[in-house]
């Protein structure tokens, strides 16, 4: 090696800071109207990120036949009624799930005609008179109406002709029977390792550097086999993290014999919180999963994106409460609190308007520990968890000596005392005890700290003692 002699420069870079997750990312997972889309194969099967209801509908279309299109529900709850964003949507509609619609005569009305069906591919459409057949964007354009309708439009100058009300009208259109319970649970290709449905939740991380701390599906989710799949998903995302599903109980069921339901179906796990029934507002239709899941992310925006608070006794976008054939429900507060009592989060209307209510995951109550049976203490601990990773992963592969030792312990230590600090954790603190770390693992480079949290609880009961105190007497009679 020749000596070097004289000035030189040498750049370096400085490392990339490590991932700080401050907001709640739910991930969605059903279908939507990609028909409406430049690119609709590009919207099947993907994680795709949207910030508000336009980003929505460039991405995957909007409906409002929530019934077909039940990412649009979420879409609409979370960004026009909410403000929120922004939110993960797996859609599992696919562009070869069709259903051909033969040519037949369609009215014009001033060189429009609306095709009077949701999901209509524009590739699909054909227009002719019987012995022509026309081209598009040349003798008519298509475009979808606010309804996500396609409206086709003769276009003065091409070769249909003026004053025409009449043409033969032909067209493939989204098949939504085709979409079942096994397309929302997808699985892995052996062959190709492409991800699908709720095996898509180990891509998000991936594609956005965010962790999915919430899944819901909507509209699916009353199905045990989807829901057990929402829960086995939520323990172990990437091998690293962990989120909690939101699921709807069969909202089929009459408010007494749900939490039967509920136990009989095995919506019992500490990493669930089971809604029950679905609301209304305006006029529409929400599972109460998906207005639970804003209420989670309003509450925890109001608190740093730190999840320690309960979603219970939160305002809900929400008129009224019904069962699954839209048949209006009026749920007692005694039964409301009876619901409570077996692990299920239900809507009551209080003076303010319906707020959410109930503070017990679908573990209660069979657990009555802090730690499983409480929707916001568990919550913090999957974000204390996440966030430990979030934090040190950038530590990983740094020289095992002293100061990396203390530097985790004291990093770590001084950010719970941050969240004590600021009232989201009662106490907390993390150590590095020599018994969990012999000389045979520290060798292997393996390194166990031991982390101490109290969340806090939720004040759920608060009782005043009411007394007639016949002291007060002695004021009629005072000088």
């Amino acid at each position: 090696m020749v000596d070097f002699h004289g000035v030189k420069t040498t750049e370096v870079f400085q490392p990339k800071p490590a991932v700080v997750q401050s907001n709640t990312l739910p991930l969605y997972v059903g279908t939507a109207p990609i028909n409406m889309v430049a690119n609709p194969a590009d919207a099947v099967n993907k994680v795709i990120l949207a910030k508000d209801i336009n980003e929505f509908r460039a991405k995957l279309g909007y409906s409002d036949d929530w019934k077909s299109f039940t990412l649009c529900e979420a879409a609409n709850a979370h960004f026009v009624e909410s403000e929120q964003g922004p939110i993960a949507f797996v859609n599992v509609m696919d562009v070869t799930d069709t259903e051909v619609t033969a040519p037949v005569a369609a009215t014009f009305k001033d060189g429009l005609h609306t095709i009077d069906k949701e999901g209509v591919l524009k590739a699909s459409v054909t227009v002719a008179d019987g012995s022509t057949t026309f081209d598009r964007d040349k003798d008519y354009t298509l475009t979808f109406d606010a309804a996500g309708k396609l409206v086709i439009a003769i276009v003065s100058g091409g070769a249909i002709p003026a004053g025409t009300t009449s043409l033969q009208v032909g067209y493939s259109s989204l098949k939504k029977s085709n979409v079942t319970a096994s397309r929302i649970i997808g699985g892995t290709d052996a062959q190709t390792g492409e991800r699908s449905g709720l095996e898509l939740i180990e891509d998000v991380f991936l594609e956005t550097s965010f962790v999915p701390n919430l899944i819901v599906a909507p509209g699916w989710s009353h199905d045990p086999i989807v829901a057990a799949v929402m829960v086995a998903k939520s323990k172990n995302i990437n091998g690293l993290f962990e989120a909690h599903a939101v699921t709807d109980l069969d909202a089929s069921q009459k408010y007494v014999d749900v939490a039967a339901w509920k136990e009989d179906n095995g919506y019992t796990s500490h990493l669930q919180t089971n809604t029950y029934p679905m609301a209304t507002y305006k006029g529409r239709t929400y599972h109460m999963s998906t207005l639970v899941t804003a209420d989670m992310l309003s509450t925890d925006a109001q608190n740093e994106g730190v999840p320690y608070q309960t979603p219970s006794n939160q305002p809900i976008t929400a008129d009224g409460l019904v069962y699954a054939d839209g048949t209006p429900v009026r749920i007692p507060f005694d039964q409301a609190n009876v619901l409570n009592a077996n692990g299920i989060v239900t809507g009551i209307r209080w003076t303010n308007g319906f707020n959410a209510w109930g503070n017990y995951t679908g573990a209660y109550p069979e657990y009555k520990d802090a730690q499983r049976a409480f929707i916001p203490v568990r919550r913090m601990f999957s974000y204390i968890k996440n966030q430990l990773v979030l934090r040190h992963w950038q530590q990983v592969d740094d020289p095992l000596n002293r100061r990396l030792i203390e530097s985790i312990a004291d990093g770590a230590n001084i950010w719970l005392n941050g969240l004590v600090g600021a009232g989201y954790l009662l106490g907390g603190r993390v150590e590095f005890l020599a018994a969990d770390n012999p000389d045979s693992e520290l060798g292997n480079g393996k390194m166990v700290y031991r982390v101490y949290i109290t969340p806090p609880s939720m004040a759920q009961e608060i009782e005043f003692i009411v007394a007639y105190d016949v002291s007060y007497l002695a004021a009629l009679t005072a000088a």
